[in-house]
């Protein structure tokens, strides 16, 4: 049983073109979106939207997306300058992993430093 909850989320501030507040997307329903004047709004509205979605998609037969279903590959591909994959590569070499391996794991724990830097 999927949970709504599982369902990831893109929260952005709306541009003034579109108003004010947040509008909420969801990668794996390319036609579920809401808005809220806060980001809990935005959240809750969502919550709404995308239990909506999937209510009609199941009333009318069409398959629901799996959550993580949008696109979420595990795998992008970036471009570095010359001296910083010279120098990524000769770490991974010293340190007998592979370039992936090594620079997945220096993103880890970036994002780690910087969630303690966010939850601190």
């Amino acid at each position: 049983m999927r949970k709504l909850e599982d369902y990831p989320f893109e929260i952005r501030p709306m541009t003034p073109e579109e108003g004010t507040g947040y509008l909420i997307s969801f990668p794996d329903f390319n036609e579920c979106f809401s808005d809220g004047e806060t980001v809990a709004d935005a959240i809750q509205n969502g919550m709404d939207a995308l239990k909506t979605a999937i209510f009609a998609l199941e009333d009318l037969g069409f398959p629901v997306p799996a959550p993580m279903s949008g696109g979420l590959s595990g795998k992008f591909v970036t471009r570095v300058p010359k001296t910083l994959h010279a120098k990524l590569a000769t770490r991974a070499r010293r340190e007998g992993v592979s370039l992936n391996a090594l620079v997945t794991t220096l993103l880890a724990e970036g994002i780690g430093m910087r969630n303690k830097d966010i939850h601190a």
